[in-house]
């Protein structure tokens, strides 16, 4: 048993940070130096990264600097480029989609699978980048690359049978958020180039730079048609979206650029897969099972609920109130944030963090002005999270990182009632009426998940057929899901036809009957999922 003057020693430097380190095989330094090593070819001789156009790396453009969340460190400068050079990057990618449409599937899948083996040897330093570049602990980054390998996998056995007589579409323009640049972005530009297309992506400005070049390198060594360019979003959305020659656009993002975006599709007939914000909720009504809600809960704070799929709305009959500010409040003290690639005393590796910062720390000072909004106007905070010393480095800069904050009853007219907060941030309305329920639920007109904790098996049934969500969990947290579950929106949430599985395939490639119809959301008329 420890002494108390030990006892007291350990308790004074935790409060102090004095522990608390970067870890040394973790140092962003020697990150880089790997990194540059791994995929020269993706850095001039001034050391600056290039843009990765037609067959060749090229192109460092202007620089625009690059931080890490983290703790602000400099990790190095996206290489901008204009939109005469982004023109010419879409032409060349168009351009090679006429040859890879030549080669055999067989070959194709031998080439997927090169990538992929490239990004099994390399795993290590995929994961630490993106603990550098986007603030993922440990654990989620190894889910993001794991996810990306495993899943396009299975399209590469399942993809004949997907196929079939289908043609690909061309040039596929891929411009995604930061927060999943492998499981989400690359994953699916795999699965482009696996039917038949070339693709291009635009670099997210906030986060995945490194991750995406050294994993677009190395599908360019395995000889795939993947462009990779930066660049500001005025200047390569003129090219990404509008050059006559992108046969298709895989868009993520906001709902005022998605619908715009949508417009121009429209007019000009290319097809197109848009997924917007919409608010997430989760009902509780007639229900107990509070241990079971309770893993829900903890497990929806995974990094900090920057995830489209992340429930920030929680409506909760009257009677139930109480329960379930027990559960939650129990959940939200848990929680442990801080520094993803530091750590306390003599330990070998990261902290099992929940999550670390927000991409940036303009999103933290823009979240605390919401709060703050809503407060002012008549929210009242039910739970305001605070910083434990021992989580991150003496000193650093912590101007991300936020922490877990609850408000009930934000008034209408304020910023979080519309519009979800992409971080730790979730709000609680008290009802007690099913009808108010559902109406509240459906705040966004649409939204991707929603979950209903209910034990009457008939009245949850009822509830969950009035909720605008693509997909609604009952008594369960819903997700984007993996491999043969589909994934889209209702409503304001997404624009365009629906993925996942055979739909993925099916998105970027044509029939060869009559003019199809994707299945999509494409009106208010779309059919649900469970119609298809």
């Amino acid at each position: 048993m420890k002494s108390e003057a030990k006892l007291e020693t350990i308790a004074a430097e935790k409060m102090a940070g004095a522990t608390v380190h970067i870890l040394p095989a973790l140092a962003w330094d020697k990150v880089l130096v790997k990194t540059r090593a791994l995929v020269p070819e993706a850095f001039n001789s001034e050391r600056r990264i290039l843009n990765l156009i037609g067959r060749s790396w090229q192109e460092p453009g202007y620089d625009r600097p690059y931080k890490t969340p983290n703790d602000g460190t400099m990790l190095g400068a996206l290489p901008f480029i204009s939109y005469e050079i982004a023109r010419n990057a879409v032409q060349s990618a168009a351009s090679e989609q006429l040859e890879w449409v030549r080669v055999d599937l067989d070959e194709r899948r031998r080439r997927v699978q090169q990538c992929l083996e490239e990004m099994k040897l390399n795993r290590e330093i995929l994961i630490a980048l993106l603990m550098w570049e986007i603030g993922k602990p440990l654990k989620i980054a190894e889910a993001d690359v794991d996810r990306c390998i495993s899943g396009v996998e299975w399209y590469i056995a399942k993809i004949e049978g997907m196929l079939g007589d289908r043609k690909p579409l061309g040039m596929v323009s891929n411009i995604a958020s930061w927060n999943y640049p492998l499981s989400a972005l690359f994953h699916a530009v795999l699965v482009q180039v696996l039917a038949g297309n070339s693709a291009i992506i635009k670099t997210p400005t906030d986060g995945g730079l490194y991750a995406l070049t050294v994993s677009a390198a190395f599908a360019r060594r395995a000889g795939l048609p993947v462009s990779l360019v930066s660049g500001p979003g005025g200047d390569l959305s003129r090219a990404l979206v509008s050059d006559p020659m992108v046969s298709c656009l895989s868009f993520i993002g906001g709902k005022e650029t998605g619908n715009a975006i949508a417009e121009r599709m429209e007019m000009r007939g290319v097809p197109y897969m848009l997924e917007m914000e919409g608010i997430n909720a989760y009902g509780v009504w007639e229900f107990s099972n509070w241990p079971e809600l309770e893993k829900q809960i903890k497990k929806g704070f995974e990094y900090g609920k920057q995830r489209c799929t992340a429930y920030v709305r929680f409506v909760v009959q009257r009677k139930l109130f109480p329960r379930f500010l027990d559960t939650y409040f129990k959940v939200v003290k848990s929680l442990r944030y801080g520094h993803p690639v530091a750590a306390s005393g003599a330990a070998e590796g990261p902290p099992a963090f929940d999550f670390g910062p927000l991409i940036s720390p303009g999103k933290a000072a823009e979240l605390h002005a919401d709060v703050n909004e809503a407060m002012q106007r008549g929210a009242t905070c039910l739970f305001e999270g605070q910083f434990d010393e021992s989580c991150f480095v003496a000193g650093q800069d912590r101007s991300a990182y936020f922490a877990p904050v609850a408000l009930l009853n934000i008034p209408k007219h304020c910023t979080l009632y519309h519009l979800e907060p992409f971080g730790p941030v979730d709000s609680f309305l008290v009802v007690d009426r099913m009808d108010e329920l559902i109406h509240e639920m459906n705040v966004s007109n649409g939204s991707l998940v929603s979950s209903i904790a209910c034990d009457d098996a008939a009245l949850v049934t009822k509830i969950a057929a009035q909720l605008r969500s693509y997909k609604v969990g009952i008594n369960v947290a819903r997700s984007r899901g993996d491999r043969d579950e589909t994934f889209g929106g209702l409503g304001q949430s997404w624009k365009g036809c629906f993925v996942g599985g055979r739909l993925l395939v099916e998105a970027v490639t044509r029939g060869s009957g009559p003019e199809e119809q994707p299945f999509g959301n494409f009106s208010e008329y779309t059919r649900l999922p469970d119609q298809r």
